[in-house]
């Protein structure tokens, strides 16, 4: 089975220099886990890393770091690992489970986050 037959519609993203407290308001109102951190969240959407909310209570919130000041690009996980959407899904979760990662950007052929993933 390819890819994008089987992504999570809802993709959310945001930018590097969002602050870790936009970013935690930003997966409250979205219903999101992770957010999807690229170089320009208004046009291309190219990934750089992945920010979830583990991330947020152990790196910011465990560190006493405030979440006003501290912006997401400093607690992503880089470099980002992510799939394209014609990848078959077998070849997928290997690259998943060689890197430890439980969630990946999928990517369109022009290295852009694709819409219909999370």
């Amino acid at each position: 089975m390819l890819l994008k037959e089987a992504c999570t519609a809802g993709v959310v993203c945001c930018g590097a220099q969002t602050t870790v407290l936009q970013a935690a308001s930003l997966m409250r109102h979205k219903h999101v886990g992770d957010l999807v951190v690229v170089d320009d969240p208004q046009d291309e959407r190219i990934p750089l890393g992945i920010v979830t909310d583990r991330d947020i209570v152990v790196e910011v919130l465990g560190n006493e770091l405030d979440p006003t000041r501290t912006a997401v690009g400093s607690l992503m996980r880089k470099p980002v690992v992510i799939a394209h959407e014609s990848e078959d899904t077998t070849e997928v979760l290997q690259r998943m489970r060689t890197h430890g990662v439980r969630r990946l950007p999928v990517v369109a052929h022009n290295g852009e986050v694709v819409e219909s993933s999370r």
